[in-house]
């Protein structure tokens, strides 16, 4: 691999999944990548494309590379489903040391709603701050395993 992972930068990205896209890493360039699923099928297909944005044929070109080279030269990022968020914000509670608040944002996190009750409730308590920081360092920690378990090099 050329160049390497920047962590901030898939942290960032693992944080802030987009619905019918693929986001890969370069393997060869250590570039995250996002290529819409709808021009991944058009490569597939081998549908033509000229007719296209600019914008769009830049994609096109890549979803067109993704299709042929696929896990040789590209990788996908941790998914949603791949990063445990509720059990972060269990984590989270569970190192917050006033036992008040700790025990109210355990309640807050039980049943339907737990990311909007959590969300509301570390700012009542003001702890949102905390929480992110939280939340940032352990998307970084994943993001550095991701890195090793696929022989990525990165950098902090």
């Amino acid at each position: 691999m050329g160049s390497k992972v920047k962590i901030s930068d898939l942290a960032d990205e693992m944080g802030m999944q987009m619905d019918e896209h693929f986001q890969l890493i370069n393997k060869e360039t250590g570039e995250i990548i996002y290529i819409m699923e709808k021009l991944v099928r058009m490569a597939e297909d081998g549908e033509p494309y000229d007719h296209l944005p600019d914008w769009q044929q830049e994609q096109m070109e890549l979803a067109i590379d993704f299709v042929e080279y696929d896990m040789e030269k590209y990788l996908p990022i941790p998914s949603q489903f791949d990063i445990n968020e509720y059990g972060m914000m269990e984590d989270f509670c569970f190192s917050i040391k006033d036992s008040n608040a700790q025990n109210k944002l355990l309640h807050t996190i039980r049943g339907k709603g737990a990311f909007r009750r959590f969300k509301d409730m570390i700012i009542d308590l003001d702890l949102a701050e905390d929480w992110y920081n939280y939340r940032d360092k352990r998307y970084k920690q994943i993001a550095i395993e991701f890195c090793e378990d696929h022989g990525l090099e990165y950098v902090e």
